[in-house]
């Protein structure tokens, strides 16, 4: 069965990237590549992704920096609502309004593998919000920025499943249970 993961780092209080969408806090972290909950083991389960135009900017930038090639082999979407450029060799499709209209495309295209959601907070906010995100992946540095873009900007329960350390993060896999509930009656 098809799941759909928000699979992503986080600085300990929260938040994804700076105030300038800088990852540089990410990138100097010790990890163990085979370690637990690691990428190579992740992306081996993925038959699509999604991102929002922010992420999706700032990967183009990084290759741009970098010289490198597109990372995914697998068909990604972009949520946007303006034109962005496209990149040679890459299967990416731009998709506009309620990620509802995309999750049928996104499971199709991901087969018998998962649909993974990168980057964004708000992104994997709004396939929560629809009942569509199954499962967060994870991993908490030992950083704490003060401020940024947020993790996951909604109000959820979450089920752990799973903790490990990998290197100098602390890695935890929940289940979305759905919005958070609370009794008020106490």
């Amino acid at each position: 069965m098809t799941r759909t993961t928000y699979y992503t780092a986080t600085t300990l209080d929260g938040f994804l990237a700076d105030p300038d969408d800088s990852l540089a806090w990410l990138m100097r972290q010790d990890l163990d590549e085979s370690g637990p909950q690691n990428y190579g083991a992740f992306i081996e389960r993925i038959g699509a992704l999604v991102m929002g135009s922010t992420t999706y900017e700032w990967v183009l930038a990084h290759l741009a920096e970098s010289g490198e090639a597109w990372y995914y082999a697998q068909p990604t979407w972009v949520m946007t609502s303006r034109e962005l450029p496209t990149l040679d060799g890459a299967d990416v499709r731009f998709a506009k309004g309620a990620v509802v209209g995309v999750h049928d495309e996104l499971r199709a295209a991901a087969g018998d593998k998962d649909v993974w959601v990168v980057g964004g907070g708000d992104l994997a906010g709004q396939f929560a919000e629809a009942g569509l995100l199954d499962d967060v992946i994870v991993s908490i540095a030992p950083v704490v920025l003060g401020a940024g873009r947020p993790l996951l900007p909604r109000r959820l329960d979450l089920r752990l499943e799973e903790t490990a350390r990998n290197g100098a993060f602390v890695t935890a896999r929940y289940t979305v249970d759905g919005p958070l509930t609370e009794d008020r009656t106490g």
